[in-house]
């Protein structure tokens, strides 16, 4: 119930969410910031792909992320939203406490972006976006276990909205066991989050450290 109010304040309340935005990066960074910054080398230095890159980002990389999303074909942002993609409205985003921006390198280009949105109620939300001409190469899986890792390890309940329509999306997904459907939403969107398995759950030791 409250992910589906969030998603329909986000896209029919503007000011609303805008407020919303506000309290909740300085809650998150006041509660949970600090941990964010402690799992996140674990969790890069855990998963990786030589030779490609993957990195927090920070505002240095807004021309990067600029040019990688404007290189892409129109139809592959149809159904990725998760903020404005003019180049001030990148750097803007970059000052948003609770937003996790990361992206993939191919020596200097930039080849994904990938985020975590997060909540101060331990949910979040992620999202991620491949260069059109470096797709297939298994990139996404590891972009997946680096946004589901950050999360479980910060104890919060990992989410996503995806469209029905958005076949490439559905696909990706259809093999995807950490996920599971929760509600159907409006404008054939589905509400869906990414659950550690219990198996995985009971061996595996986070070593997460204390607040």
């Amino acid at each position: 119930m409250i992910e589906r109010g969030l998603i329909y304040i986000k896209q029919n309340l503007r000011f609303v969410w805008w407020l919303i935005e506000r309290i909740n990066a300085l809650v998150f960074d006041i509660i949970f910031k600090a941990r964010m910054e402690r799992v996140l080398p674990g969790v890069f230095k855990e998963f990786t792909m030589p030779p490609f890159i993957f990195r927090k980002l920070d505002d240095n990389d807004s021309v990067s992320l600029f040019e990688l999303i404007e290189n892409q074909n129109k139809s592959d942002l149809e159904y990725f939203k998760p903020h404005e993609f003019d180049y001030e409205s990148i750097k803007e985003q970059f000052r948003k406490k609770a937003f996790l921006m990361m992206g993939v390198f191919d020596k200097q280009k930039m080849v994904g972006y990938f985020f975590l949105r997060f909540f101060a109620n331990r949910r979040c939300f992620v999202g991620r976006l491949i260069d059109k001409d470096y797709r297939g190469r298994d990139i996404g899986l590891v972009m997946n276990n680096i946004m589901y890792e950050t999360a479980w390890r910060m104890k919060f309940r990992c989410l996503s909205t995806i469209s029905k329509n958005n076949a490439a999306i559905m696909k990706a997904h259809s093999k995807n066991q950490k996920m599971c459907i929760l509600k159907n939403l409006q404008n054939e969107y589905l509400l869906v989050e990414f659950k550690m398995h219990k198996s995985l759950d009971t061996k595996r030791d986070f070593h997460e450290p204390k607040l």
